[in-house]
């Protein structure tokens, strides 16, 4: 590929060859190794460089592409040189770039793009004109490919955690907001209460009793809101070691009465050995009680909740599949949208609350629509991650490559 950079160094040659016949044999051969060698600095230097480096002549054809440019648009690097750069960014054009004014490069020079092939990825782009010297133009275009991908990906992870930060402020702040008049209610029943004492036996039963409905549904709401406060709080993850299977037959037993009230038949394959997770009991339950709610809600008319476990080296997850009519392409990208939901009662808040546990765990959730229902699955840290070698290579045999 270096052969194809002659063109722009054509003056510098010039030069050399002017020079040669005051140079004695011993000097051009001396001044050769030299170049030589110092071409091959540079060409490893270029090649050990995570950014791609691109030549292209002003048809927008490549003259030079280092392994990062390869690398980062799947370049084959055997046969890179020549190819039209039209091929791998489409919406820029090569062959007028050498046309184009001062104001033109400016806005070209810095810029990001989206490519899907080799796989996808975010690159920033820096373009500059090369000059030719010995033709007295612009004659070509050098770029700078950087993958910007982990960056952005960092970046809209911290935009979400501000969001959802706020979000929950918020709820939180509501939730308290309603916890002061229900405790304002229950002082005043209790007022209520002690008056109704002072009425002749036989004459207050009726009120009683409507005083007791009131003051239990009051003691309700509150320990709701206790809750929704405890799910929603950010809090850093209590980590210690724990058994998944434990902890999903807890919150199966908290959900056996609506199971068995929606005809609901829950199947769960615990494998003979399966690592303990590193997280929070408390959390992971809640993360389990709003996805197993989710699916039992899913299946109004009765239905089939699986429940299986998987493990890897570094990862031990759970999967819930169920059985309902699954989740649309639309509903798809607003799945962990605060207040989106589907169900006439719903807070939009469970999914939100699960994607927080798992970001804070270091997992991830993994929801697929399937035909038959939708599958859920919490993938969490192992508490002991295994390290797996790679077998060494068999010993070279007489007469191969390494005799």
């Amino acid at each position: 590929m270096w052969q194809n950079t002659s063109k722009m160094t054509t003056a510098f040659w010039n030069k050399l060859i002017d020079r040669l016949d005051k140079l004695d044999s011993g000097s051009v051969q001396t001044q050769f190794l030299r170049l030589a060698a110092e071409r091959g600095l540079l060409e490893t230097i270029f090649h050990a460089l995570r950014e791609g480096i691109l030549v292209l002549d002003g048809e927008g054809r490549i003259l030079y592409a280092n392994r990062g440019a390869c690398r980062l648009l799947g370049l084959d690097e055997a046969s890179a040189s020549g190819q039209l750069m039209h091929r791998y960014m489409r919406d820029i054009d090569w062959a007028g770039l050498a046309r184009l004014d001062e104001k033109e490069w400016a806005r070209l020079s810095n810029r990001e793009i989206e490519i899907s092939y080799p796989q996808h990825r975010f690159l920033a782009v820096y373009l500059a004109p090369l000059e030719n010297p010995a033709e007295g133009r612009d004659s070509g275009v050098v770029m700078i490919l950087r993958d910007v991908t982990q960056e952005r990906d960092r970046t809209a992870e911290v935009v979400e955690s501000e969001r959802l930060n706020a979000i929950l402020m918020l709820a939180a702040g509501v939730a308290h907001e309603i916890g002061n008049p229900l405790n304002s209610l229950t002082i005043h029943l209790q007022l209520m209460n002690r008056e109704l004492r002072k009425v002749p036996p036989g004459q207050g039963e009726a009120l009683q009793e409507l005083l007791d409905v009131a003051r239990s549904e009051i003691i309700r709401l509150d320990h709701i809101l206790s809750k929704f406060l405890k799910a929603i709080r950010p809090s850093m993850p209590n980590f210690d070691h724990q058994a998944l299977p434990d902890i999903l037959a807890e919150t199966l037993e908290t959900l056996a009465a609506e199971i068995e009230d929606r005809n609901i038949r829950v199947e769960v394959e615990t494998p003979d050995e399966l690592p303990t997770a590193w997280a929070d009991h408390d959390q992971v339950r809640q993360a389990f009680f709003n996805v197993a709610r989710n699916a039992i809600q899913a299946m109004a008319g009765g239905g089939v909740l699986r429940i299986s476990f998987v493990s890897s080296d570094r990862l031990v997850g759970v999967a819930f599949q169920d059985t309902g009519r699954g989740i649309s392409p639309n509903e798809m990208g607003d799945l962990f949208e605060p207040f989106r939901t589907t169900k006439a009662n719903g807070t939009g808040m469970g999914l939100m609350i699960v994607q927080r546990i798992m970001r804070d765990h270091g997992g991830s959730v993994m929801v697929d629509s399937l035909p038959s229902g939708t599958r859920i699955q919490l993938n969490f840290q192992r508490d002991v991650q295994r390290i797996r070698l790679l077998s060494a290579p068999p010993p070279p045999t007489a007469g191969g490559e390494g005799a």
